[in-house]
Parts: C-alpha cells; sequence; structure tokens
C-alpha cells in the first residue's frame, strides 16, 4: 500500500507481514485476526477503530503512529518499541506487554484492567482517564507521567516510582501499595485519601 492510502472496513486473517513498513498509511474499522506483525515498522501510521485478535507486534518499531480506539485481544508486544504514539480510547484484554519500549506518547482514556505491566518504564506517558483496575504496575516507573482522572482500582503501584506524576483526581487508597515512591504532591494526596487533614504549621 501507497503512503496516505486508506484502507476502510477490510478484514485480514492469518496473514504475515513480517518486517512489513507503515508509512503514514491509514486504516479504518479494520479487523486484523492472527496476523504476524512482528519486526514490523510504521511512522505516522493511523489505525482508528481497528481490531486486533491474536496478532503479533513482537520487535516491532513504530514512531507517532496512532491506534485511536482500537481493541486489542490476546495481541502480543513482546520486545516492541511504541516512540510518541497514541492508543486513545483503546482497550486492551490479554495482551502480553513485556518487555516493552515506551518512549512518551498519549495512552488517555485506555482501558487495561488486569495487565501486567511490571517493570516497564511508563516515564512522561499520558494515561489520564485510563482504567488501570487489577493492573499490575510492581516496579513500574510512571515518573512525571499524567494519571489525572485515572481508575486504579486494585491496581498494584508496590515499588512503582510515581514521583513527579500528575494524580489529580486519583484515588490511591484504592491501589495497592507498598514501597511506592512519591514526592510531597502525591504523599500529600495519599494522606488526605485516608481522610488526613494536612496543614501547615502556624
Amino acid at each position: 500500500m501507497a503512503a496516505n492510502e486508506q484502507t476502510t472496513a477490510e478484514t485480514f486473517d492469518q496473514l504475515d507481514w513480517y518486517a512489513r513498513d507503515f508509512e503514514a498509511e491509514r486504516f479504518v474499522e479494520c479487523v486484523f485476526r492472527e496476523v504476524d506483525l512482528t519486526e514490523s515498522r510504521s511512522h505516522g501510521a493511523s489505525f482508528e477503530r481497528c481490531e486486533f485478535h491474536n496478532c503479533r507486534f513482537n520487535a516491532s518499531e513504530h514512531r507517532d503512529s496512532a491506534f485511536a480506539g482500537c481493541e486489542f485481544r490476546r495481541t502480543s508486544f513482546f520486545s516492541a518499541v511504541l516512540d510518541g504514539c497514541k492508543f486513545t480510547g483503546s482497550t486492551f484484554v490479554d495482551c502480553v506487554f513485556r518487555p516493552l519500549t515506551v518512549r512518551g506518547g498519549q495512552w488517555g482514556g485506555i482501558t487495561a484492567r488486569g495487565a501486567d505491566l511490571s517493570g516497564l518504564d511508563l516515564r512522561g506517558l499520558r494515561l489520564g482517564d485510563a482504567d488501570l483496575s487489577e493492573a499490575n504496575l510492581h516496579r513500574a516507573v510512571l515518573r512525571d507521567a499524567d494519571l489525572s482522572f485515572a481508575g486504579l482500582r486494585g491496581t498494584v503501584l508496590t515499588e512503582a516510582d510515581l514521583r513527579g506524576a500528575n494524580l489529580h483526581a486519583v484515588d490511591l487508597s484504592v491501589a495497592r501499595l507498598g514501597d511506592t515512591r512519591l514526592d510531597l504532591a502525591g504523599a500529600v494526596l495519599l494522606a488526605e485519601s485516608h481522610g488526613a487533614r494536612v496543614e501547615t504549621a502556624e
């Protein structure tokens, strides 16, 4: 497919797209089933409201590409690189994320309930309004990430680094904490979520 060409409402079944290059291509409301995208590359590509079922993005690299409003089921991102990518409003079910390299990007409004994101470096990632309920973020690095309005019920944040993260409207009391690293603002928020009233000394 040529760059800037658009494909709409097509189904791709059991295709071998190993090392395929996506250069500014656009897919809208397409379905990908058991498509092998191992070592594929994309730059400025766009996938809008697409479905990925049992696909493999293993060792693939994606730069400034968008996967907006997509659904990923039993899809593997093993050893993939996501550089400045947009996953706004996407849903992940039973996906493999580790190991994964993430360099910034917009993941606002994603649903990743129960996802294993442990140990990942997600610093600076925009995760506002994300549903991370029951997700495992043990030892994850979330420094300077935007977690405003994120749902963290049952989320494992043991030994996670949240320093500098935007935690506006986040209820840390429903998350599982332990040796979690917080800055002063985060510590105050945690205290207040447990009913404390933080005041400056007079």
